[in-house]
């Protein structure tokens, strides 16, 4: 499954400067997290980001399924104070996808119910945070300069732009973007959605009568071709890739275009490893080809990097070496 980018807008333009807080050292952050972890598994999880792992925020809250942040809702507010003790920057997140009045109802509630920065992941969430500082997530089609200086002048001070993006979308939306840039730089990304439950549905079940069926993928649920070929993975009503996004190889440029900060994804491996390895190659101490080389071994054995996206290639390529500082090669059909 492919996506298609829109590009921004063409003609001659002034570029902005680069904010001094975005040439500094670059952040990292903890996406939230897609999958359906057993409530004190996710409590623990988050206690070993904040006592082990060295990221400079994390995102909380349910982007998937309203259904299931009932789960995790009595740790929530523990998590996140153990969190901020660390000196983690805590994020809320809210839902990517508005079906009804319910999820609805919960954003709306969600929103009201922290006073800390809320992350929107869908426009319903914009519209909520509008005056108040908020970031925006990855879900959210911002794909050209005016977007981010729209959503800059309601409120909006980090935004994730995303995973579909080229490089030199990257760079033209950085460039005129007042608030911080960050892109997703490891991890299963997500690359559609679905009022219906594919989770539920694989087990001929309705969404309404899923049982939680996904709590029994704790990395998502792989799909096949019908070649038998490894192609996506599902996590609820979310479809992702199957292989991981990787950008290490590219996060100097990156850097450079004026990202400041990069996101990794929750999964069920190994994130303390993941993210000293992201963090070494942030602060110059490991090279993108160094970084890429440690962090094949901690992916599952039949699992795969892609970046084709920010290369301007189908999302499921994966294209060696470096990106050069401000381009990116679009393929056209």
């Amino acid at each position: 499954m492919k996506r298609s980018a829109a590009m921004p807008r063409s003609g001659t333009r002034k570029k902005k400067p680069v904010p001094a807080a975005r040439r500094g050292r670059a952040g990292l952050t903890l996406g939230p997290l897609a999958h359906n972890w057993a409530a004190e598994e996710r409590r623990d999880f988050y206690f070993r980001v904040a006592d082990e792992m060295p990221f400079d925020a994390v995102c909380l809250g349910e982007t998937v399924c309203a259904k299931r942040a009932p789960f995790f809702a009595p740790y929530l507010d523990q998590v996140a104070q153990r969190l901020a003790r660390a000196g983690k920057e805590v994020v809320f997140s809210t839902l990517a996808l508005v079906t009804g009045e319910r999820d609805m109802t919960f954003i709306a509630d969600f929103v009201k119910g922290h006073s800390g920065t809320v992350e929107a992941n869908d426009l319903a969430a914009v519209e909520l945070l509008r005056g108040r500082a908020h970031h925006i997530g990855p879900y959210v089609n911002v794909y050209s300069e005016d977007t981010v200086e729209l959503l800059a002048r309601i409120g909006a001070k980090r935004i994730c732009l995303p995973v579909e993006l080229p490089a030199r979308a990257v760079a033209a939306v950085a460039a005129a973007s007042p608030a911080e840039i960050e892109v997703v730089a490891f991890g299963r990304v997500p690359l559609a959605m679905s009022v219906r439950c594919f989770h539920a549905r694989s087990r001929g079940r309705r969404k309404d009568t899923c049982r939680f069926v996904c709590a029994e993928d704790a990395d998502g649920l792989e799909v096949r071709t019908i070649e038998d070929e490894r192609f996506l993975a599902i996590a609820g009503c979310h479809i992702l890739s199957h292989a991981y996004i990787n950008l290490a190889a590219e996060a100097a440029a990156l850097g450079a275009m004026g990202v400041g900060r990069f996101r990794l994804l929750p999964q069920a491996g190994d994130m303390g490893a993941v993210a000293r390895i992201f963090r070494d190659l942030l602060d110059g101490r490991l090279g993108g080809g160094e970084a890429t080389a440690a962090l094949r071994p901690l992916l599952p054995p039949d699992v795969g990097f892609a970046n084709g996206f920010i290369h301007g290639r189908p999302g499921e390529d994966y294209v060696a070496g470096p990106l050069a500082a401000g381009r990116g090669k679009e393929r056209r059909e």
